[in-house]
C-alpha cells in the first residue's frame, strides 16, 4: 500500500510519481492500491493503461463500471500528443475534488519515436498540471523496457515508487523541462525524398499535391482525407506563422504507413501547443496543431534557430 506521498495533501498540490514494477503482482499491488485509495476517498479516478493491463486490473479490483473511468492507452495514447488533453479534461470535470489518474504511456513494443514523444509528454505533465490538486501515477515495466527509458522516467517524475517505497528522484531535480537531447534534429528518411515548396496563395496546390501522392499509397480513402487535412493545417500554419512559405516532403514507411513533413521559418515557443484542448474563446488557440494531433498517429515537432519541423505519421489502418 502506498503512503501519503502519492496523494495530494492540500489545494494546489500536484503529485506525479513513477511506479516501477517488475511483475504482475507488483503492478496489481501498486496500481490497485492507488485506485482503492481513490475510491475510499470518494475521489474521481481514471485508469488509462494498455489493454492487457486494463483487463487484469478490472478483474482484480472488481469495482462497478460507474466507479472508475477506464481507457485503453493503446488507443487513447496511440499518438502520445493526445494524452495530456484527455487527462486534463478528466481532472477538470470535478474541480471541487482532487483527481486520481493512472497513465501508462510507454510499454514494450513502442517504437523509439513513440517512446520519445511519450517521454516528452511525461515531462510536460509537470508544467500542465502545476498548481492543480491531482495525482498522476505512471507505471513503468522496468524489466520489459530499455534501461534508458527507465532512466528518463527518473528525470520526468519528481517522486518514484519502487518495491513499495516512495522516494524523491534526484535526477528530476537536476533535469530541465525538456532536455536538449530530446529536442535534437529528427532522423532523415532513407533515400532521396523530393521537396514541394509553397508560398502565400498556394495552399490549394499543397492539398492537390498531397492528395495525388496519397492515391499511390496503402491508405484508404478516409485516411487519405485525414492526411490531406493534416498537411493543409500544417501548411496553413506555415503561411500564417512561419514566414509565409514552407516546404513539404512525403514518404512511405514499413507496413503501408506514410509520413508528411512540413518545414518553415517559424518558431514554437509553447511546448504545450497542440497538446491542450484549444479554448473556443481564443482567436488563435493552436487549433491547427490540435487538429493535426487528433488526425495523426504520431506527431513530432522540433523547433530550432533554423525554423520549425513538423512530422505527421499516419498508419494505413
Amino acid at each position: 500500500m502506498m503512503n501519503d506521498a502519492s496523494a495530494p495533501a492540500s489545494a494546489g498540490d500536484f503529485v506525479h510519481p513513477a511506479l516501477f514494477y517488475r511483475d504482475q503482482s507488483e503492478y496489481l499491488e501498486g496500481v490497485g492500491g492507488f485506485v482503492r485509495a481513490a475510491l475510499a476517498a470518494d475521489e474521481p479516478v481514471l485508469v488509462a493503461v494498455p489493454g492487457p493491463r486494463l483487463d487484469i486490473l478490472r478483474e482484480s479490483l472488481d469495482v462497478g463500471a460507474a466507479e472508475v473511468t477506464w481507457a485503453d492507452m493503446t488507443r487513447l495514447g496511440r499518438n502520445p500528443g493526445r494524452i495530456l488533453a484527455a487527462l486534463q479534461d478528466f481532472a477538470g470535470r470535478r474541480e471541487d475534488r482532487p483527481a486520481r489518474i493512472v497513465g501508462e504511456p510507454i510499454w514494450p513494443g513502442r517504437s523509439p519515436a513513440e517512446v520519445l514523444e511519450a517521454t516528452r509528454h511525461e515531462a510536460l505533465i509537470n508544467t500542465a498540471f502545476a498548481g492543480r490538486r491531482a495525482t498522476v501515477l505512471c507505471p513503468y515495466d522496468v524489466l520489459g523496457l530499455p534501461d534508458a527509458v527507465v532512466a528518463d522516467a527518473r528525470r520526468t517524475h519528481p517522486t518514484l515508487i519502487a518495491e513499495g517505497k516512495d522516494l524523491l528522484s534526484p535526477e528530476y531535480a537536476q533535469a530541465p523541462a525538456i532536455p536538449a537531447e530530446w529536442d535534437g534534429p529528427l532522423p532523415e528518411p532513407g533515400g532521396v525524398v523530393p521537396r514541394f515548396a509553397y508560398t502565400l496563395g498556394e495552399l490549394g496546390e499543397v492539398r492537390a499535391h498531397t492528395e495525388a501522392w496519397a492515391r499511390g499509397t496503402a491508405l484508404g480513402a478516409a485516411r487519405r482525407g485525414d492526411l490531406v487535412l493534416a498537411v493543409s493545417e500544417a501548411a496553413a500554419n506555415s503561411l500564417a506563422h512561419g514566414g509565409g512559405s514552407g516546404s513539404l516532403r512525403l514518404w512511405r514507411t514499413g507496413g503501408g504507413g506514410v509520413v508528411a513533413e512540413v518545414r518553415d521559418a517559424g518558431h514554437l515557443t509553447d511546448p504545450l501547443a497542440g497538446r491542450r484542448r484549444p479554448s473556443l474563446a481564443s482567436v488563435d488557440g493552436g487549433r491547427g496543431l490540435w487538429m493535426i494531433h487528433q488526425l495523426c498517429d504520431l506527431v513530432e515537432i522540433r523547433s530550432s534557430e533554423r525554423g520549425l519541423t513538423l512530422r505527421m505519421h499516419m498508419a494505413c489502418s
